[in-house]
């Protein structure tokens, strides 16, 4: 279930429940991973789009407006951050959720995993 603390504009779940909002509606859902380069290539969420966070605000063009928006890092700091950098941008607090467990829970999971540069 997700869940919103006080004062964020977003709201916080685990890979799972991650891996249900994106199984309900893959049209309009996606995911963005702001790790590193070098942390991507390691493993990554199927399909996400890579947009390290230190570019993200350059590179917001690329992340849709009208979607949910699943952000994810390694520990949930980082996306985090992502997700209070697209509220900031005039996005939808409503569509924005910080995968707060990160990538290796993801992984470790069994979810959806690609490795390398393979989207």
């Amino acid at each position: 279930m997700p869940r919103q603390d006080p004062g964020e504009p977003y709201y916080r779940v685990d890979s799972n429940e991650a891996r249900t909002i994106l199984d309900a509606d893959r049209e309009n859902t996606v995911v963005v991973d702001v790790r590193r380069d070098d942390e991507w290539v390691t493993g990554h969420v199927t399909g996400a789009i890579h947009v390290p966070i230190d570019d993200l605000a350059d590179r917001m063009d690329e992340v849709p407006q009208d979607k949910k928006i699943l952000f994810i890092c390694a520990a949930g700091v980082r996306s985090g951050l992502a997700c209070e950098m697209a509220s900031a941008m005039g996005y939808d607090s409503e569509n924005l959720y910080n995968i707060e467990d990160g990538t290796p829970l993801w992984i470790q999971g069994n979810h959806p995993t690609s490795y390398g540069n393979d989207p």
